[in-house]
C-alpha cells in the first residue's frame, strides 16, 4: 500500500470509532471496548482485502466474514454500512425495538452478515465449516474469522482448530484480536492462556503476529496469510481495549458499560482531534 491508502484506511478506522461511538449513545447501550480494539482490522479487510459485492451481499463466490466475538457489532454494523451493505441511518435503529441491528451479529435480517453469533466459541466452528465448504465445491473464496482473546478460553475454538489443520484449510483465516482484557478483568487474571503463538502453531496453524493497529502491517499480514499454503493460518493481532479513548483503553470496565454523557462528549473529542491529526 502506498502512503496514501495508509492514511485512506487509518482515517476509515477512526470514523468507525465515531459512528459506533454515535450507535451506542443513540441506543444507550453496547459493547465499546472490544469494538474500538477492532477498528483498523475491519478497515483492512473491508476496504482493502476482502473479495465482497456490497451491492449483491449473497454473492456465491464473495470472501465471507464471520465475528466470533459477536457482540462486538459496534464495529461490526458501522463497517458494513459505510461499505454499502446497508444504510448509514439504520445505525439509529441499534438494539432499539423497531430495527434489526441488535446487539450480537445477526445475518437473517442485516445484509452483509455472514452468520449470526453471540455465543463465544461456536462461531469459528462455522467458520471452519464455511471453509470446509469451499474446499469441497471448488471455490476460491477466503473466509476470514475474528476471534477475541477471551473467547479462546472456550474449549470449542480447540476443537475447530484441530478439525481446521486436519483438513489443511489453507483458505481460512483466523484474526485474535489479542487485546488481553475480558468481561471481567485482563486474561491473563481470569485464565491465562499462555504462548499463543506456540499454542496455536502446535494445533497445526501457521501463525501471523501484527501489531493489530498498523493498517500497513496487518495489509501485510493478510498477503501472507493468503499465500499460506497447506494449513490454516491464525493472525496475532496484539491489540488495545477502548483504542482511541484515553479513559478507556486497557480497561475491563469498558467491555461493555455505557458513557455517561460527560464521557461520550470527552470521548467524542479525543476521537474527532486523533481524526484531524491523521487529516494532517
Amino acid at each position: 500500500m502506498d502512503a496514501k491508502r495508509i492514511k485512506e484506511l487509518r482515517l476509515i478506522a477512526q470514523e468507525l470509532r465515531i459512528t459506533g461511538l454515535k450507535m451506542v449513545q443513540s441506543a444507550r447501550s453496547g459493547h465499546i471496548g472490544g469494538a474500538f480494539s477492532l477498528s483498523e482490522i475491519m478497515a483492512v479487510l473491508y476496504f482493502e482485502k476482502m473479495n465482497i459485492r456490497p451491492e449483491q451481499p449473497q454473492w456465491e463466490d464473495r470472501d465471507r466474514f464471520v465475528l466470533s466475538k459477536g457482540h462486538a457489532t459496534v464495529a461490526l454494523y458501522p463497517t458494513l454500512a459505510t461499505r454499502g451493505f446497508f444504510p448509514l441511518k439504520d445505525l439509529d435503529t441499534f438494539r432499539k425495538i423497531e430495527g434489526s441491528l441488535s446487539g450480537h451479529a445477526e445475518m437473517n435480517h442485516v445484509s452483509g452478515v455472514d452468520m449470526s453469533t453471540g455465543s463465544l466459541g461456536q462461531g469459528f466452528s462455522a467458520a471452519v465449516g464455511m471453509a470446509l465448504a469451499a474446499k469441497q465445491q471448488k471455490k476460491a473464496y477466503t473466509t476470514y474469522a475474528v476471534l477475541g482473546d477471551g473467547e479462546i478460553q472456550e474449549g470449542q475454538i480447540w476443537e475447530a482448530c484441530m478439525f481446521a489443520a486436519a483438513r489443511g484449510l489453507d483458505n481460512l483465516v483466523a484474526i485474535l484480536d489479542c487485546n488481553k482484557v475480558q468481561l471481567d478483568g485482563t486474561v491473563p487474571q481470569v485464565l491465562d492462556t499462555g504462548d499463543l503463538t506456540a499454542k496455536f502453531s502446535s494445533f497445526g496453524f501457521e501463525v501471523i503476529p501484527v501489531d493489530g493497529h498498523d493498517v500497513e502491517a496487518l495489509g501485510n499480514a493478510f498477503d501472507k496469510a493468503k499465500a499460506t499454503k497447506g494449513k490454516p493460518v491464525i493472525i496475532i493481532a496484539n491489540t488495545i481495549k477502548g483504542k482511541g479513548v484515553s479513559f478507556m483503553e486497557g480497561l475491563s470496565a469498558w467491555h461493555g458499560k455505557t458513557p455517561d454523557d460527560g464521557q461520550f462528549a470527552k470521548a467524542f473529542e479525543e476521537l474527532a482531534v486523533a481524526r484531524k491529526v491523521l487529516e494532517g
